[in-house]
């Protein structure tokens, strides 16, 4: 089993390389800049420490580009207000991420595309039996 840095390294180099046929079709999801460096080193960090909670089905992946918890159930009653917090930091990681990128590219207002684009990304390169939201906002299993 690939240790969780390597998931989080493999699932954020996926996203990086998605392309959607949108307006952010021409924005390089690679790009990068100081801010879209510290904000992957960010990512990758809190992503090691979540991997556990998608494995466990306790979080899963947004349609938004984002994480929730699917699951509280599956995480012990007092580990629950610090996965809260865990779940706060890795989406405001992920929004700082996706504006990173955006600001990169000379076009802050594509923020909200490349968000999407890296929704379906997490979600296509999640590895089998996390959980996701559909568009709809059903909770699904890969």
């Amino acid at each position: 089993m690939a240790s969780p840095y390597h998931a989080a390294s493999y699932l954020l180099a996926m996203g990086f390389s998605a392309i959607s046929g949108t307006a952010e079709a021409a924005a390089n999801l690679d790009a990068s800049s100081p801010g879209v460096q510290s904000a992957r080193a960010q990512l990758e960090a809190i992503a090691a420490q979540m991997r556990p909670y998608f494995v466990s089905g306790a979080v899963g992946f947004t349609a938004n580009g984002l994480v929730a918890i699917h699951d509280a159930a599956a995480v012990p009653l007092q580990q629950r207000a610090a996965l809260n917090g865990l779940v706060n930091s890795n989406n405001s990681a992920l929004s700082n991420l996706y504006q990173q990128i955006a600001d990169a590219n000379g076009h802050p207002e594509w923020e909200g595309q490349i968000q999407q684009t890296f929704a379906q990304a997490w979600i296509n390169k999640a590895p089998a039996g996390y959980w996701y939201q559909s568009p709809s906002g059903q909770w699904q299993k890969k």
